[in-house]
């Protein structure tokens, strides 16, 4: 039987949405549901209505739905038991058109009358289940009704005119299709067209904010849109690549945040893929790599590395003698191989041992990620350069710092090939400035966020990505920890990460 309209709660607001690009969507008091793929306009529909009955059989009553497809748009009842209501459909404009009917007189218009019928609910079957249609409209005398669709519903057509006339010359009387005698059955199908796996992943419920504290309240919520771009750049970080990369971080400007953007990458990455990574401080002379971070048990550098580069090259040498060489971070799980910390400073590294060094590093780590001198010209630099399958340029937002990278980014461009190429794809990191800021009142810090968006939408044009990092004093000084950041500045990082993985 059918409901008062009125009678039927507007609460939770439901709407059933189906696209033209083959998906469909229910969403219930704001909060997504899965509906399985049809092979169909219409099948994408009963999907979508099997999905609402679901819900009013949770709520034990009948629920209102608002239903939008590219055909048109409108409101149903939807009942426990399977009973559909339509209580308005609206088709499209250019619906109207191709679907109008035939005009009727006044004397024989009669008002339009929604019918119900109820039909027990289907037996349970393997795969998704196809609800009946059970809704008809009489739209003329009450003795001829007609069969419609409740989503969408069917328009009249008109009535059919029996003639005696002889068809139309060139038009065959009784048209039937060609018959292929070789031919397959059409009962038959291909096993390659056929799947069992039809039923779409299992979205897990929120974790966070007041939809993760529902869900362990026992009300189980949909993650909000925050959340789905964070699971989404974990997913990101936490991929395996084919065969080792190599990450550059440059900027020909001193104090540009080169370092702490290598720590924090190397450690967002390490932590998420579990993929051996390793941070090389890649400066001419010597660089600020091991002084913001942890030290192991010995003074070894790169220049040692390069020295046993024989050794820990043969197929012989076990994959643990590295760790005579690298300085390992315990809590952020990335090694650091550092920069000569020779005090008289007598040795500049050649393009030669970078092609050592990153040899043999890249036969014990999956990902390198390298920080370097502020040369350009460098030889050291420069080969840097070819083995580089990924540019990163830090910048922090004051406006020398700005105009150095841009130069950066000008010089790779100006190159050509493989340098230009990584210009373009590059991902410009902006952080505030790392200048205390205790004693900055609020309009100084307004201000440090403006030109920080500043810089960052001056970049955009020209690169792959640009991620902007909030202040936090935990990079400013001493060792960089990941746990000692504040939860927005780690939010940050993992955008970044994720931004650089999109280009492995």
């Amino acid at each position: 039987m059918g409901s008062t309209p009125t009678e039927v709660m507007a609460f939770p607001k439901i709407s059933a949405i189906v696209r033209d690009n083959g998906t469909a969507e229910v969403i219930v008091a704001g909060n997504s549901r899965i509906v399985p793929a049809g092979k169909s306009l219409q099948e994408l529909r009963t999907n979508a209505l099997d999905v609402v009955v679901g819900e009013a059989k949770t709520l034990q009553r009948p629920v209102r739905v608002q239903i939008e497809d590219p055909e048109g748009h409108g409101e149903l009842i939807v009942h426990p038991d399977h009973t559909i209501e339509s209580l308005s459909y609206e088709a499209h404009s250019s619906r109207r058109r191709r679907a109008q009917a035939p005009k009727t007189t006044p004397e024989s218009a009669a008002p339009a009358v929604i019918l119900t019928e109820t039909v027990p609910a289907p037996e349970p079957v393997v795969g998704p289940t196809v609800m009946e249609n059970v809704t008809a409209s009489r739209m003329s005398a009450p003795e001829a009704k007609q069969p419609a669709t409740v989503w969408p519903p069917i328009p009249a057509e008109p009535e059919s005119v029996s003639s005696d006339l002889p068809p139309t010359a060139g038009e065959p009387e009784d048209p039937q299709p060609a018959v292929d005698p070789d031919a397959e059955p059409l009962t038959r199908r291909s096993l390659k067209e056929t799947s069992f796996l039809v039923s779409a992943p299992v979205l897990e419920p929120a974790t966070q904010g007041w939809r993760g504290t529902l869900t362990r309240l026992g009300i189980r919520m949909g993650p909000s849109a925050a959340e789905l771009s964070e699971r989404e750049d974990i997913r990101t970080v936490s991929q395996h690549w084919p065969g080792p990369r190599t990450v550059a971080v440059v900027n020909r400007k001193g104090g540009a945040n080169k370092t702490p953007t290598v720590v924090m990458l190397s450690a967002v990455l390490a932590r998420y893929s579990g993929a051996a990574t390793v941070a090389w401080d890649n400066n001419e002379s010597q660089g600020t790599l091991g002084w913001r971070t942890e030290k192991g048990a010995h003074d070894r550098s790169v220049l040692d590395l390069i020295d046993s580069s024989e050794s820990l090259l043969s197929p012989s040498t076990s994959a643990a003698e590295i760790a005579k060489f690298v300085h390992h971070q315990t809590g952020d799980k990335f090694d650091v191989l550092r920069s000569d910390e020779n005090e008289e400073g007598d040795h500049e590294v050649t393009a030669e041992e970078v092609d050592i060094a990153h040899q043999v590093l890249t036969r014990y780590y999956r990902l390198v990620v390298m920080d370097s001198g502020n040369t350009a010209r460098a030889a050291n630099w420069r080969r840097m350069i070819d083995h580089t399958n990924q540019l990163v340029v830090p910048v922090t937002a004051i406006e020398d710092r700005a105009e150095a990278a841009r130069l950066t980014l000008q010089t790779l461009d100006s190159r050509g090939g493989h340098d230009a190429e990584l210009a373009r794809n590059a991902v410009v990191i902006v952080s505030e400035s790392t200048d205390s800021k205790r004693s900055m009142s609020g309009d100084a810090l307004k201000r440090a966020k403006d030109e920080a968006r500043r810089i960052a939408d001056g970049f955009e044009p020209f690169v792959r990505a640009v991620v902007r990092i909030p202040y936090d004093p935990a990079l400013v000084n001493g060792p960089i920890r990941y746990e000692a950041l504040q939860p927005a500045t780690r939010r940050a990082w993992l955008a970044a990460a994720a931004a650089v993985a999109n280009g492995f």
